[in-house]
């Protein structure tokens, strides 16, 4: 988490109502076509890809990438101007702040409007590190579902251990109900063990139920979670790494 004294200075206040037209992950997925990075979409739209229907209203498109491989992504987005965000501020890509903040928008100078938001994600010995303990790691073969269309996007149950942070949002309340009847045991019990790691005494916790004495909580993530398969999904498949 970025402190204020972390927080660089300059950058201009993002506006409330920045104006955002974001693409829907289909037309960002055909924009990316033919990386070899591990990226995927992340957020709200994750979710609705694994359930195999839109559910809500999205106001943007976040898709997360290994932040080494940030240039990839940015390359394959040549005609588009981006800019780093975060504490509610943006900055140049070639500011300071790009090494503090995570997220980058992507704005469509034609149209003067905000595409896409894109996670930079920790990485280490080419594995997924998790923003909220980096004590947490998985291969990417193991976070990255695909729809039957073959859209990558984050497995649910990582989506739902970083919208806990904000539970109290009425949106993160509705998706945590609406995906979780969904979720197979192993990533119930992956989350169940994340949350109590990362979020002590969350609320969604008890909603998760109680682990069997041999179950997933007790073989720890690399056992049982993300990867495996749920509805929208093809089953799990190796994402480059």
């Amino acid at each position: 988490m970025v402190t204020d004294e972390q927080i660089p200075p300059g950058g201009t206040k993002v506006a409330d109502d920045a104006p955002w037209e974001a693409w829907r992950p289909d037309e960002a997925a055909r924009l990316l076509a033919g990386l070899t990075v591990p990226w995927c979409v992340a957020a709200g739209w994750a979710l609705d890809l694994f359930r195999g229907e839109q559910t809500r209203e999205h106001g943007d498109l976040e898709i997360a990438v290994p932040a080494p491989d940030f240039g990839v992504v940015r390359d394959a987005l040549a005609g588009y101007e981006m800019e780093t965000i975060g504490a509610g501020r943006a900055w140049p890509l070639d500011s300071p702040a790009f090494d503090v903040m995570h997220q980058t928008w992507v704005r469509d100078p034609a149209a003067g409007v905000y595409r896409l938001d894109i996670f930079r994600e920790p990485q280490r010995d080419g594995a997924w590190v998790c923003r909220r303990d980096e004590t947490i790691t998985l291969p990417y073969r193991r976070i990255i579902r695909r729809t039957p269309g073959g859209i990558p996007y984050l497995a649910p149950e990582i989506v739902l251990l970083f919208k806990a942070k904000h539970a109290a949002e009425p949106k993160n309340q509705a998706d945590f109900a609406g995906t979780l009847p969904r979720l197979e045991p192993g990533a119930v019990g992956w989350l169940r063990w994340a949350l109590r790691r990362v979020h002590p005494g969350h609320a969604w916790l008890a909603a998760l139920g109680e682990p069997d004495a041999a179950g997933p909580d007790a073989a720890g993530p690399g056992a049982a979670g993300p990867g495996a398969a749920g509805p929208g999904a093809a089953g799990p498949r190796a994402a480059p790494s």
